[in-house]
């Protein structure tokens, strides 16, 4: 396998100097700093979902407002990623996590000091500076991650980096349960500093290099374009079903969002130095990780949320036993990542991902069947086998993507990889959501539980059909090669 030129720092790169020498040192430990940083982004989304119902009482939030204090985090995580990424490469991978950690542990704060009887406004403003935080840690973190080891080790130290984090998104709802039913629901965003101070600590114990390229230069236009046009797209398709599909209100700013939208993917694909190298999508094999990873994260955000708000409203657990009762679903997530990590480095991406998918298929279905009879017994087959299903999916995909492009490109392409997950995420839950919005207004907030419970239904039913579709895209367009030492991209873009 041939390196990337100058990729052999004093630092410690994660280069050729790095493949002969430094894998047997600090990789292991950087993999663990890596790895915590993520624990903490999946932490906070499983946490706040648990925590939602006691807020909306705390602080007034509307219906709409309960969709938004997930989508600002995703949606802005989804929106600036790429420029993570990019900016990694510019001032380097660790100053740009570290700058991510603690921009995110302040805005935790913030998130923990929003005022009650009307803090929307606050909270969501607190959400997006959260999502902005991590979204300056995952590309860097996975592209670190991907670098310190060689190919034949990738899948199990990615397996690590997802599967560890994947705990935390187990431990998560016990957690925010806990803290939302014995202290408050705001110890649920103050938790997050002490777990970012120890990604410091272990960031500075690793020492990963640091390796800058000055020459790389990031566009504040291409990233303001970005901001915006997928903020208009995703308000309007959020707010659709409040302000009306046919309104002004609704169809302008959409209109104006996919106008810019589209305008900066044209121009992203004729500019020399792009924010986000939107040419790597034009490599199937990289895209089809990509439409597979967008798919399922758009109906898995969504689904968590409204099973979230089912469990405390309409079936009327206490936090603490919503989080006991969304463990079926996340523990199997991270049993099968593992498994899911170690098929991919034995057989490669199609065996288990194909599998993955289909098996969440099935899953969706026993779990959608089971939403109208407000009895959490029904619910628990079907959570189980779309965690499994989805424990195969994600680390094969993820590496996979990242395996098909150079070292030099996989900053780039781990912040595209990262913007289509989160954007599948928070259109997922824009979508879905104006559905059951449309299908009840008040969600579960009704004097009805069964009409909430059909509503939910509904939505549900959108999410089967897109796992669905994301079994075909996958079945149809994911490359048949294995990736391995003599196949990895080198100095050539691979096609």
């Amino acid at each position: 396998m041939r390196a990337t030129p100058g990729r052999i720092s004093s630092g410690g790169g994660f280069g050729l100097g790095s493949r002969i020498g430094g894998l047997t040192g600090n990789r292991w430990l950087t993999l663990l700093a890596m790895t915590g940083a993520l624990s903490m982004i999946m932490l906070d989304q499983t946490v706040v979902t648990v925590a939602l119902p006691s807020m909306t009482r705390d602080l007034g939030l509307s219906s709409s407002g309960q969709q938004w204090v997930v989508n600002a985090y995703v949606l802005a995580m989804a929106a600036c990623v790429a420029l993570g990424g990019k900016l990694g490469d510019r001032f380097g991978p660790v100053t740009c996590f570290r700058v991510g950690v603690v921009t995110f542990f302040i805005a935790s704060v913030l998130c923990g000091l929003a005022p009650g009887g009307g803090g929307e406004v606050w909270i969501l403003a607190a959400r997006a500076a959260q999502g902005v935080g991590a979204a300056l840690m995952m590309p860097v973190s996975a592209k670190i991650v991907m670098d310190a080891f060689p190919i034949q080790e990738r899948g199990r130290a990615m397996a690590v980096y997802a599967g560890v984090s994947q705990i935390f998104l187990a431990v998560g709802p016990l957690i925010g349960g806990a803290l939302t039913e014995w202290i408050s629901w705001r110890a649920v965003f103050w938790l997050n500093v002490p777990v970012g101070v120890i990604a410091l600590i272990l960031v500075a114990v690793a020492r990963p290099a640091d390796r800058r390229d000055r020459t790389e230069k990031v566009s504040i236009s291409a990233a303001a374009m970005l901001v915006t046009g997928l903020l208009l797209t995703v308000l309007a398709i959020q707010q659709g079903s409040t302000w009306h599909w046919g309104s002004p209100a609704t169809l302008v700013p959409l209109a104006l969002g996919i106008i810019i939208t589209t305008a900066f993917i044209v121009t992203q694909w004729r500019s020399a130095t792009p924010l986000v190298a939107v040419r790597l999508l034009a490599r199937r094999a990289f895209g089809a990780n990509l439409i597979t990873l967008g798919l399922v994260q758009f109906s898995l955000l969504a689904a968590i949320l409204f099973s979230t708000l089912y469990l405390q409203d309409l079936l009327h657990m206490s936090p603490m036993t919503a989080g006991l009762a969304s463990l079926p679903l996340i523990l199997p997530i991270t049993v099968a990542a593992q498994l899911g990590g170690r098929w991919y480095d034995r057989r490669g991406n199609r065996p288990p991902v194909l599998t993955g998918l289909a098996i969440a298929t099935l899953g969706m279905i026993c779990w959608t069947i089971s939403l109208p009879h407000l009895d959490y017994a029904w619910q628990v087959p079907g959570m189980i086998i779309t965690g499994f299903g989805l424990g195969l999916v994600f680390s094969p995909t993820n590496t996979d993507a990242l395996s098909r492009v150079t070292s030099a490109e996989r900053g780039q392409a781990s912040g595209i990889v990262q913007t289509v997950r989160q954007l599948g995420g928070t259109l997922g839950v824009a979508v879905i959501g104006s559905i059951v919005l449309g299908v009840e207004h008040q969600v579960t907030r009704t004097p009805i539980p069964q009409h909430a419970a059909d509503a939910i239904t509904v939505g549900f039913w959108v999410a089967t059909a897109v796992f669905a579709l994301a079994l075909v895209c996958a079945a149809a367009l994911l490359s048949k090669e294995r990736i391995t030492d003599q196949t990895e991209p080198a100095l050539a873009p691979a096609a």
